[in-house]
């Protein structure tokens, strides 16, 4: 087994964590469509430097011990289903922020169900792709259940500009990755329809409590929500037209269309989380509204109106 690290998924941030790994040993970028002139369409002006190793052949990639999954949360699980035998037994980092719409689990319950013999572990936080890949300095959760292998991970991963933190608590990383998504979306339809920087305030606070919630109701601690998988993520992907997921927001306040060919992560999220907090007897107002506008079903004045028309209460 060779020692590099693996990087499935070849879109912009596995280019990009490719580019900065590569400053430290050689990586390999398996991709389906990948260039011979080592450029990447999702990231304008970026070179994939010599150290990255690419490759369209699944069996190469999976020799590595650590293998990052830069897959789109909605297409881990499948893709770990058909490609278990080759993953089980490595140690599997998930980069995905999302949760299943199927089965209403996350990317590492996902990985510990098709590969029981791996170390399934979760690189989250706030990040974009260009950042990383122009060497600007990163702060990320890396969140691992086995202790020892999260530390033996944190040093592997860590570069000169990217800096990682621990945590052994999956299911915060993860939720806090996941559930920031759909506030940004939230953000964006705020922005979007002209209601200002107070309302979005707003919605990003109610947001963050709805986050906390779930969390908490899933097992989770709440304390990791308020760490860089969380909070931190949320104030980057609610502030910055970087986000996709708070352009996506701001599209639909607008009621403009939404380039189909860019995953929303957040979308798909809010659907899930309207279908689980009924189960889990969780309040999710803002978030089952999201899911209400991103299937067309209410617009945004309507998502407004309903939020504002809830009881009042202590905060």
């Amino acid at each position: 087994m060779t020692s590099h690290i693996s990087i499935l998924g070849a879109g912009a941030f596995g280019a990009a964590l490719a580019v900065a790994l590569a400053v430290k040993a050689p990586v390999t970028l398996w991709g389906r469509n990948l260039g011979r002139d080592r450029q990447v369409a999702r990231l304008p002006g970026v070179t994939l430097p010599d150290a990255v190793i690419l490759t369209d052949r699944l069996d190469g990639a999976t020799r590595a011990s650590t293998i990052l999954l830069a897959i789109p949360a909605q297409a881990i699980g499948a893709f770990l289903r058909d490609h278990a035998d080759a993953l089980d037994g490595r140690r599997l980092v998930s980069c995905a922020k999302g949760i299943d719409l199927s089965t209403g689990q996350s990317p590492a319950r996902l990985i510990a169900a098709a590969c029981p013999q791996a170390v399934p572990a979760v690189l989250t936080g706030p990040s974009f792709a260009a950042d990383i890949a122009a060497g600007l300095p990163t702060a990320l959760t890396l969140a691992c259940a086995d202790s020892e292998a999260g530390e033996e991970l944190q040093h592997q991963l860590s570069t000169p500009t990217l800096r990682l933190y621990r945590s052994t608590d999956v299911a915060g990383a993860e939720l806090g990755g996941a559930l920031k998504n759909v506030v940004a979306i939230a953000a964006g339809a705020a922005i979007g329809a002209g209601l200002g920087d107070s309302a979005r305030a707003a919605i990003v606070t109610r947001g963050f409590a709805e986050m906390t919630r779930l969390a908490a109701a899933l097992g989770a601690q709440p304390d990791t929500l308020t760490g860089l998988s969380g909070l931190g993520d949320l104030i980057l992907t609610a502030t910055s037209e970087q986000s996709r997921n708070f352009r996506f927001g701001v599209a639909l306040g607008r009621g403009q269309p939404f380039d189909p060919g860019v995953t929303v992560e957040g979308a798909a999220t809010a659907r899930a989380v309207a279908a689980l907090a009924p189960r889990m007897q969780v309040d999710m107002p803002i978030s089952t509204l999201i899911a209400g506008l991103a299937e067309g079903r209410i617009d945004v004045r309507h998502a407004m109106d309903r939020l504002l028309a809830r009881p009042l209460k202590e905060e």
